[in-house]
């Protein structure tokens, strides 16, 4: 799947919080950008389905892929674009850590046409997620 973005920060608080509040669903629009509300509809498991209001619009996501305390994949699919955001955590060490962020988007049929203008758009709205998480994480 085509890369949209990558990106990493280091967080000065242990593994598990920034767990803790990566899956805090409810609390997701204070550090996803153009995201209102998200609910899941069971637990933190693959095969999850999350909704979320963005932009005016109520849209669907699903945990695709988990490794629990340590990674997470949000995938999106809608029409001919399907965008998987994947959310690694990683011990850094003295109560840190470091946490990726990657973020790909493929498109099909006539969504081809503009897959590098939408990649690009998702680098601009969502490439700052994790300065935000940061933030929210380190107030607590």
């Amino acid at each position: 799947m085509p890369k949209a973005f990558a990106v990493e920060a280091t967080i000065d608080r242990p593994a598990d919080q920034i767990w803790s509040a990566l899956t805090d669903w409810p609390n997701a629009y204070l550090w996803m950008p153009g995201v209102d509300a998200m609910a899941a509809s069971g637990p933190t498991e693959v095969g999850t389905e999350l909704s979320f209001h963005a932009r005016g619009k109520d849209r669907p996501a699903l945990i695709s892929a988990l490794d629990p305390g340590r990674a997470i994949t949000l995938r999106s699919v809608q029409g001919g674009v399907t965008a998987d955001y994947r959310y690694t955590i990683e011990p850094a060490g003295d109560g840190r850590s470091q946490v990726h962020l990657d973020a790909d988007c493929a498109t099909t049929g006539l969504w081809s046409i503009v897959g590098p203008v939408l990649r690009m758009m998702m680098k601009r709205t969502d490439a700052g997620q994790l300065e935000r998480l940061k933030a929210v994480v380190e107030a607590e």
